[in-house]
């Protein structure tokens, strides 16, 4: 017996496209609500980008070479506090991701207190954390270490406990059925699943750890920022050129070797 299929009725492809028109119009709708909310005065703007484009655009392509030492030695100290933060972030984020990690814990009260200190962790921005702890500790590079291990520290737990919960349970189920202890446990059934996955993530949030902290320093928290704030006041546009000319070069160096590295571990 041939059976057939009757057509999709009408109404419900019309219903389809009503939803679809809907949601574009609404969409369109948000985009213009925001630019007439932020009051932006684009003639001006244009005007002053044009202006700007003349006298400020042509002196970043020639930059001054006099400067090459000072850029140097403050683009080192920049990499210096992305690495010395991610470090400490790495080894702080561990236990973060243990405890945020619902299979790791059978308390839920504990996984969801793991899960919001997390989440309080990323609520504040790199340069927010910074301002703080120039605050605390004065202006200096351990202040912008200080702000990139918290903020990194955010990330990475919240990446390292959806490691943690993707790891395959049945092989520690196995060695506690054998008599396996916690510790075992840990070291043997564990942290081999984890530790690659692990490394790769550090690697790949020291790599937005050194752009993080090319700006630290506009609020006194070392590194490459303290250079860019006072050519900026200074209209020192062609200093300004050999400092973004050293950040293009740093960030695309490291980003290459990274991926590199986390491409092995991987």
């Amino acid at each position: 017996m041939t059976t057939y299929s009757l057509p999709p009725k009408p109404q419900r492809s019309l219903m389809k496209r009503i939803k679809r028109i809907s949601i574009l119009l609404a969409v369109i709708a948000v985009y213009i609500w925001t630019f007439l909310g932020i009051d932006v005065d684009w003639g001006r703007a244009a005007e002053r980008a044009i202006n700007n484009f003349h006298r400020v655009i042509p002196k970043l392509f020639h930059p001054n070479w006099e400067a090459t030492g000072e850029v140097a030695g403050k683009m080192f100290e920049t990499i210096t506090i992305a690495f010395a933060g991610s470090f400490m972030a790495a080894i702080l984020a561990i236990p973060l991701g243990f405890l945020a990690a619902q299979n790791m814990s059978r308390s839920r009260l504990l996984t969801a207190a793991g899960k919001w200190i997390l989440s309080a962790i990323r609520a504040f921005p790199d340069i927010i954390l910074a301002i703080l702890f120039v605050v605390a500790v004065g202006p200096n590079a351990f202040a912008g270490v200080l702000a990139i291990a918290i903020g990194s520290t955010g990330m990475l737990g919240k990446l390292y406990s959806e490691v943690v919960e993707s790891i395959d349970m049945s092989i520690v189920e196995a060695m506690e059925a054998n008599g396996a202890n916690k510790v075992q446990m840990l070291f043997y059934g564990v942290m081999p699943q984890i530790i690659p996955e692990f490394l790769s993530y550090a690697i790949y949030r020291f790599e937005i750890d050194i752009r993080a902290s090319s700006i630290l320093g506009i609020v006194g928290a070392g590194g490459i920022g303290t250079m860019i704030i006072f050519a900026a006041n200074n209209r020192n546009w062609n200093e300004m050129g050999l400092i973004l000319l050293a950040i293009i070069i740093v960030v695309t160096v490291i980003d290459s070797i990274s991926a590199r590295i986390r491409r092995k571990i991987v």
